[in-house]
């Protein structure tokens, strides 16, 4: 990828259970921003099926395998990195939710299985348990593709701080968060996340989202976005539809920003490794903790 300076590309899908529905729709919209230039091109979590999971295990493939194969063609010939947010990849247990990264000759050149699984009871609102069907990832992964440190992550991710750090401390530039975040907490929490991990680490998020209500009843957030390191949101998508939103990123902007700010530096680990000294206060005229 080389230059410092480039056009990226976060896809915004409204995958259902129609395997081929789905993937033929986000081949149009790669294909639709590579034509208008971007070099990386992200897709959302859960790209080739988004349903209930009671069919995971039967919709689960291989890594490499078919649909992975078709993106890897479009990345050839077009000379970019796509990035292909989530599929379920047959395992010898249960299927993992796993990006994978594709090259500009097409290679995978990084696979990431999502490490932190969507198990969550809000009354009322969402009740779900990803790790019913699914399997956790247990490794960060960071992908240097020419020049670019990219940190990979998958929506339910975007809660744990302590993973973006880590990645930004390895190299990440650029952190991944494709996404089919939940329709209910996406409108609290959404852009409130995606804009912080962008701040406490300095870096450019691109966030590919699915959108809108499946016939299953599965309701995502939408909002594709792209943030820069002073937590700018950059490019949003405008409605629920499918579509691709894309911004000219400059990579200078990160180290700027982190030497103006240098939180890295500054960190106490050796501080937070210790135990929390926890103080109980106490009642009564004069008495102090």
């Amino acid at each position: 990828m080389g230059d410092e300076t480039m056009l990226v590309a976060a896809v915004q899908l409204c995958s259902g259970t129609d395997r081929e529905a789905n993937v033929s729709q986000a081949l149009a919209l790669v294909e639709q921003a590579a034509r208008d230039g971007a070099r990386y091109v992200q897709l959302p979590e859960y790209t080739p099926y988004l349903g209930p999971p009671r069919a995971y295990a039967d919709v689960a493939e291989d890594v490499p395998g078919p649909t992975t194969a078709l993106f890897a063609e479009l990345a050839r010939r077009h000379g970019i990195v796509v990035h292909l947010g989530s599929l379920l990849e047959r395992t010898a247990g249960r299927p993992a939710n796993t990006s994978v990264v594709l090259g500009p000759t097409g290679q995978v050149v990084a696979t990431y299985r999502k490490i932190h699984l969507f198990d969550v009871d809000v009354p009322g609102a969402v009740s779900q348990r990803e790790s019913d069907a699914l399997v956790a990832g247990d490794e960060a992964v960071l992908v240097e593709l020419d020049g670019l440190g990219l940190g990979l992550s998958v929506c339910f991710d975007l809660r744990f701080p302590e993973l973006y750090g880590a990645l930004a401390r390895a190299g990440a530039e650029v952190l991944a968060i494709p996404a089919a975040f939940n329709a209910v907490t996406g409108a609290a929490h959404w852009h409130v996340l995606t804009r912080a991990r962008a701040i406490e680490t300095h870096s450019f998020v691109v966030a590919a989202a699915q959108a809108g209500r499946t016939a299953e009843g599965i309701a995502t957030f939408g909002h594709a976005l792209i943030v820069d390191p002073w937590g700018t949101v950059l490019a949003e998508a405008a409605s629920d539809a499918p579509q691709v939103v894309s911004a000219r990123i400059d990579l200078a902007d990160t180290r700027a920003r982190r030497a103006q700010i240098d939180v890295a530096a500054r960190r106490r680990p050796d501080v937070y490794a210790r135990p929390v000294r926890r103080v109980r206060a106490r009642e009564g005229p004069g008495e102090r903790a």
